[in-house]
């Protein structure tokens, strides 16, 4: 492939939790086991389908909103805690993903729910953070609303120096794909992370996801499908692997 086949696109904008790094699973343990402390019961199945994509910030209010209580105090610094140890001893790139990303000749960026020093932290623990500026990586923490809102993709476009619909952004999560549709750009659905579920390349489509891919290995075909004239026809999704 030549930088010509993808005239139409200037910027890929990856999320970071479940697209460049493995660590939905992770995260919806730690999240299980520290609300059951708390007498909340939600197994980590249920953890990743209900909250991958959504900062923790967001998820414990929309728990506190449920349970029509405030969480205990110190609570989500104590999830903070769990997860950097789980990250610092588990965590593990997606397969394939660093081949995947240069072998799409675009510049690049992060589009994350993470806070700001979690998206770091994951990029060098897995040894990606080469491939990504430092002023390319953008958290939900740097605007008003977190995702499903596309706040955070019009920011990294902006900051980027590029129209939304020049930008094709890799989504793992529900939330990030729509708010990446509502930013009004093209969106890849991945579904090749340990939370992903049978069902859950249909749910990325339902969301408004462009393209589903299950394999890193199949990000530049799916970049380069979207500049075709049925780049945007949605497609049967493909099972995880």
């Amino acid at each position: 492939m030549v930088a010509g086949d993808l005239t139409t696109m200037a910027l890929l904008i990856f999320d970071c939790d479940g697209v460049l790094v493995d660590s939905e699973y992770l995260f919806a343990r730690v999240a299980s086991a520290c609300l059951s402390e708390i007498g909340i019961e939600m197994n980590s199945a249920e953890a990743a389908r209900r909250f991958a994509g959504v900062s923790i910030k967001d998820m414990l209010a929309r728990i506190a909103l449920e349970r029509g209580a405030a969480l205990p105090h110190g609570f989500e610094n104590l999830v903070i805690r769990r997860e950097d140890e789980a990250y610092a001893r588990l965590l593990e790139p997606i397969s394939g993903v660093r081949e995947a990303i240069l072998s799409v000749p675009l510049p690049r960026c992060v589009a994350s729910s993470s806070l700001p020093e979690r998206i770091f932290a994951s990029l060098a623990v897995t040894k990606l953070d080469d491939l990504f500026a430092e002023n390319a990586r953008f958290s939900t923490a740097l605007v008003a609303k977190g995702k499903p809102a596309p706040d955070i993709f019009l920011h990294a476009a902006r900051q980027m120096g590029e129209r939304p619909r020049s930008c094709v952004v890799i989504e793992d999560s529900v939330p990030g794909v729509q708010g990446a549709v509502a930013a009004g750009m093209r969106v890849i659905g991945f579904i090749g992370g340990r939370h992903c579920t049978h069902d859950h390349g249909k749910r990325l489509e339902a969301a408004g996801a462009h393209r589903v891919i299950a394999a890193m290995a199949d990000l530049h075909d799916a970049v380069k499908g979207l500049t075709s004239p049925t780049g945007l026809h949605r497609g049967r999704a493909p099972s995880p692997s």
